[in-house]
């Protein structure tokens, strides 16, 4: 028992959240919801102003966190605008990391449709980032064709190898362990070497979860809802979190060609509540239940 109390805690030790402009404007200041250095993702939404994502990050920078602008390919406009934000990202907030993604939308809005074009400008190096994170599908992607997955994936392995970039693989959330597991040892095999930041869902509703999962096309494990949906009480505790980090904390800390390193928490029922979940795990607060979980052992 206890030494899957420590794989959790190892599990959890540098895990990352995610915020959008719009739900960082609901936070009076970041210092009340996260402990100082947390490393924060910040969104650039299909149709959103970057200026907002701009905004946040700086914002973030000067509360005392680690913020991390998502870069999305086919909402780019252009290179001048892309190497103009990367200017004022690095003088303002010293930003050293990124997220590269292509982006959902149909038709890009300027030059950049992929984001091996954008890897290619060479511009992310000469602007001071030095980690890199590039997007993962567990389940699938609901815009790219497997194969154009693995493609892209291999491309960019190589592109890390090239240039010598610290880059990781962040994922979106699933919610359950086994679809995970089964990509991570498939990818491996196809000759992925870089690590994976997997998403993993705070706590939320049944109604946020449900809007984001078809909204991200989340595949299979969206049965792990509909099996819980009857249950909407659950849903609101730790019952989502906890089952899902047992597992993968297990698998990280037994397969010594586990491509896991950390956890991504998207805190889709708000900040505040899912970081309170956060810490109370981090500080040991919590045990383990006979259904593959943990439960907390103090109140949020």
């Amino acid at each position: 028992m206890s030494n899957e109390k420590d794989n959790i805690l190892k599990f959890l030790q540098n895990t990352s959240v995610e915020v959008t402009p719009g739900g960082a404007k609901k936070i009076e200041n970041f210092r009340d919801v996260l402990r100082e250095g947390t490393t924060v993702f910040v969104t650039f939404l299909p149709g959103s102003d970057f200026n907002d994502t701009v905004a946040t990050v700086k914002r973030l920078f000067a509360e005392g966190m680690k913020p991390v602008p998502h870069f999305a390919a086919r909402s780019i406009p252009s290179r001048a605008f892309f190497e103009e934000n990367l200017k004022i990202l690095q003088a303002e907030a010293q930003v050293e990391e990124a997220l590269l993604i292509g982006g959902g939308v149909d038709k890009p809005v300027g030059e950049f449709s992929s984001s091996m074009e954008i890897l290619r400008t060479d511009l992310l190096q000469q602007y001071g980032i030095k980690k890199l994170g590039v997007a993962g599908h567990p389940e699938g992607s609901p815009d790219i064709p497997p194969a154009d997955v693995t493609k892209a994936l291999l491309e960019k392995n190589a592109y890390a190898k090239e240039h010598g970039i610290e880059m990781y693989i962040t994922t979106q959330f699933c919610f359950e362990a086994d679809p995970i597991i089964a990509w991570d040892k498939r990818i491996r095999a196809e000759g992925n070497e870089l690590p994976i930041h997997i998403g993993v869902p705070g706590l939320a509703t049944i109604k946020t979860l449900l809007a984001h999962a078809t909204a991200c096309g989340i595949g299979p494990s969206m049965r792990v809802i509909t099996r819980q949906a009857a249950n909407i009480t659950k849903l609101l505790t730790t019952r989502m979190p906890d089952k899902l980090t047992r597992d993968l904390a297990n698998y990280q800390a037994n397969d010594p060609q586990c491509g896991i390193t950390q956890c991504h928490l998207y805190p889709l029922g708000g900040m505040a509540k899912s970081a309170k979940w956060l810490y109370a795990v981090l500080d040991g607060n919590f045990t383990l239940n006979d259904q593959g979980g943990f439960d907390l052992t103090v109140d949020l």
